[in-house]
């Protein structure tokens, strides 16, 4: 089963080495990971991605709160929360597709943020479905570059420290 854990830790060096070491020192691939300062400069939110049945991620979660640097740790896979990627594609632009390219864009939101000779750059957020489908549309145009930012998730309702 996928998890996603919200993880607060001190904005401080090493802090990211840590918490990646523990996953890979017990083999755990982590499938996404974004890190940002929060509305507190001295406090990162870290969203990690990971594959693993509830007793590994209850193991994974306990080894994390035992790190310094952790301030707080929170399965949020079950919690009603929402859930955003960032993707940014090069895509083949000859001028006579550009037309259809720039409908296939407007369809999911997306937005051109670069105009070379031959090829567009195309920014889109959304859920893992929809960064897919947009994939999968310009595919056939002939994709140059694609990257992704790892999922960010933040829980419905109250903030973070009340839950």
């Amino acid at each position: 089963m996928r998890h996603i854990l919200a993880v607060l830790v001190e904005n401080q060096p090493g802090v990211l080495t840590r918490v990646a070491g523990l996953f890979s020192r017990r083999g755990y691939n982590i499938e996404s990971l974004a890190v940002g300062q929060t509305h507190d400069p001295e406090i990162s939110r870290m969203t990690i991605v990971v594959d693993g049945d509830d007793r590994v991620i209850e193991q994974v979660v306990k080894q994390l709160e035992k790190l310094v640097d952790v301030i707080d740790v929170r399965d949020i896979s079950e919690a009603e929360h929402v859930d955003r990627e960032l993707v940014l594609i090069k895509v083949k632009a000859e001028p006579k597709v550009r037309g259809e390219i720039m409908q296939i864009v407007d369809i999911f939101r997306a937005r051109i943020v670069d105009i070379g000779h031959n090829s567009l750059i195309i920014e889109c957020t959304g859920d893992e479905g929809k960064i897919r489908a947009i994939e999968k549309s310009l595919k056939p145009f002939g994709i140059l570059e694609l990257v992704r930012t790892g999922k960010i998730a933040m829980v419905r309702g109250p903030k973070y420290e009340e839950e």
